[in-house]
């Protein structure tokens, strides 16, 4: 595999830890990295010169700590020059596969999107779907050398894909959604492109991406799940985004906490899917009110304004979500639970089922998690392919090996 473009100098654990504390948290003083993660002041002025030498973080003119973040815990008065990444000093490609279109963008080092494009597919064989994904990816390399908004250096490309997906060895093992089963993504597209690819499970990447650069900065744990076509679940604890033993985890969707008669796309009977998902809440409403062309916006539109049959469908998804949380919340206990996906704000149809069947089933304390209902688009699943890539560089994983 290529090397990227602009190599990291990071030559010690303490030189990553110290990056990803200022690019997680910063601006960041040296006192206060210091603090955070048991590292000498010397030691985290060792670690970030180099990367002050080599432009990929700055040292910003001395200020005082009344215009830092956390300034109880400098001396009163104290200069203090805090430590922020450069964020044009490289880019990333995020893509997002889905069975009809692919979506991608291009970020800073903060993932930052700087530009977004969509492309539909004609197909999901996987011949179709590389030679697209590798049309867009190098359309999106030519966004980065526009003079007229200079972009760093290409360090790599991300792929999200649902299912199951070997992420350390960019392979996708099976994906019901797309009809894919053991395609080495990672190898074929880095072929075609020379540019290091990491490979990922969507909802994981999404979680990675809110775990380095959103409501996961400052969180102890959290679960991220999302409701789509499919429902998917990815899981922030111990300081670590859950992988699995097998590079399975978090398959919320795939409890069997429905109706066993309900047959799934993965070929199982009685999934959280063949309820919750929007497919399927869609299906419901089509068969009950007796429309086969209602589109989900019409079916929305149904229960809002009070349909009986529109309603049932929703409050049966809610109930169902809301059993598959309380269970997750039980076996896991994180604090905060973010329920994402596209159109999801548009779901407070089933929010106050999901709400009280979460209550009736949590146990104890774990009712005291927080939900937090959160619209996302198809590009926030593309960032989090990109902050997949952005966490590998930082951390020399496959396939930034140092």
């Amino acid at each position: 595999m290529p090397k990227p473009n602009r190599p990291l100098p990071l030559g010690t654990p303490a030189g990553v830890e110290v990056l990803t504390k200022i690019l997680t948290q910063g601006p960041i003083p040296r006192v206060q990295i210091a603090r955070r993660t048991g590292l000498s002041q010397a030691a985290v002025t060792k670690a970030v010169a180099p990367l002050i030498d080599a432009g990929f973080v700055t040292d910003h003119p001395a200020v005082t700590e009344e215009t830092v973040p956390g300034r109880s815990e400098l001396g009163i008065g104290r200069p203090v020059s805090p430590l922020t990444v450069v964020a044009d000093s490289v880019s990333v490609i995020g893509l997002k596969v889905t069975p009809t279109d692919l979506i991608g963008v291009t970020t800073d080092f903060k993932a930052g999107i700087r530009a977004v494009r969509h492309r539909q597919l004609p197909d999901t064989s996987v011949g179709t779907v590389l030679e697209r994904l590798a049309d867009l990816a190098s359309e999106l390399i030519g966004t980065l050398e526009d003079k007229t908004d200079p972009a760093g250096p290409l360090v790599g490309i991300g792929v999200a894909v649902s299912g199951d997906v070997d992420a350390g060895h960019g392979y996708v093992r099976d994906s019901p959604f797309m009809g894919w089963r053991n395609v080495p993504v990672a190898e074929l597209l880095g072929e075609k492109l020379d540019v290091p690819v990491v490979v990922s499970n969507d909802v994981r990447a999404l979680t990675v991406a809110e775990h380095w650069f959103g409501v996961g900065v400052d969180a102890d744990s959290f679960a991220v799940v999302t409701i789509g076509s499919g429902v998917g679940c990815g899981l922030y604890v111990n300081g670590e985004v859950v992988q699995g033993a097998h590079g399975v985890s978090g398959e919320l969707g795939h409890l069997p906490l429905a109706p066993g008669n309900l047959v799934c796309t993965c070929g199982r009977r009685g999934c959280v899917e063949t309820v919750a998902s929007s497919d399927a809440i869609l299906a419901r409403i089509r068969e009950t009110t007796g429309q086969p062309e209602l589109d989900l916006s019409g079916a929305i539109q149904l229960a809002h304004r009070g349909d009986a049959h529109a309603r049932e469908a929703f409050d049966r998804a809610g109930e169902v979500i809301g059993s598959a949380l309380a269970a997750m919340v039980n076996l896991v206990g994180p604090e905060l639970v973010v329920i994402a996906g596209e159109g999801v704000a548009d779901y407070d149809l089933y929010d106050q089922r999901m709400r009280q069947t979460f209550a009736e089933h949590a146990f104890g304390a774990a009712g005291d998690c927080r939900l937090m209902l959160r619209s996302h688009t198809f590009d926030d699943w593309a960032r989090g392919a990109a902050a997949t890539v952005i966490r590998s560089y930082v951390r020399g994983e496959s396939p930034f090996k140092r």
